[in-house]
Parts: structure tokens; sequence; C-alpha cells
């Protein structure tokens, strides 16, 4: 199987992560959709592709190398300076229900191993996001 390219590594992490507790909900996939639509990472995706490139990444888990698979061709297709963004944009679908199963956090564990990302910028990540998501109730 041929690598992703760098969006299609960034989408498959946020698939995976959304996918990750079995439960792909509606508001995950909007926050996929959105972060696709307004991060700067993607200003040259084309975004009518997104559902296709998420349609592949199901199809790769269910491959024989599974999700090690998929996330060892992930981490070889970004970029070092776009390992934290990837990272950015899973964590960002797992808090944007402003709950975090264990299968969630599971999955950014096996992420952050294969993107080799330090404790500190993973730690900044996670509390930007839920500062960002933080609600007055």
């Amino acid at each position: 199987m041929p690598l992703p390219s760098p969006h299609e590594a960034l989408i498959y992490l946020m698939v995976i992560t959304s996918a990750s507790d079995r439960d792909m909900t509606d508001v995950e996939l909007a926050r996929i959709g959105d972060v696709v639509r307004t991060w700067p990472v993607f200003e040259d995706f084309s975004h009518d592709r997104l559902v296709g490139i998420a349609q592949d990444c199901q199809k790769s888990l269910h491959e024989k190398d599974g999700l090690e698979g998929v996330l060892a061709r992930v981490a070889e297709a970004l970029p070092e300076r776009l390992r934290d963004t990837a990272y950015a944009a899973a964590f960002e679908v797992a808090a944007v229900d402003l709950e975090m199963r264990l299968e969630e956090v599971r999955v950014l564990q096996l992420i952050r191993l294969k993107l080799d990302l330090d404790t500190l910028t993973v730690a900044a990540i996670a509390r930007a996001a839920k500062a960002r998501l933080r609600t007055l109730t």
C-alpha cells in the first residue's frame, strides 16, 4: 500500500481517533470537517476528497497490518514539522464531545508514540484543546 500524502495522513489520524471507540459521532465527524475547512495546513486541500480519504482509512484498518500498519505509514508520510499538528488534530476530535473514552486515550497514546512526540508538547496540545472547547455551563 502506498504512503498517504501529508493531508491524507492528518485525516487518517482524525478518523482513527473518532473510530477508536467504534462510534463515530456526528460531533466528531463535524469537528473533522471543521478542522479540514479551517486549519491553515489544509488550505490547499480539495475538501471534496474528505469522505473518500476517510473511507480509504477505514479499509486500511481492516488490512493485514491493521492499526499498526496505518500508524506506521502515517508516521512515515508526515514531515517532522507536521507531527505536533497531526497530534493536535487527532486530540481535537477526541476532545470535542468533552468526554474522552479509554479507547480514545489509548489511540492518542499510540499516535504520540508513533510520531515520537515529547510529553511537554503533548501536554500543551491537550491543555490548549481543553481550554478552546470549554463552555460556560
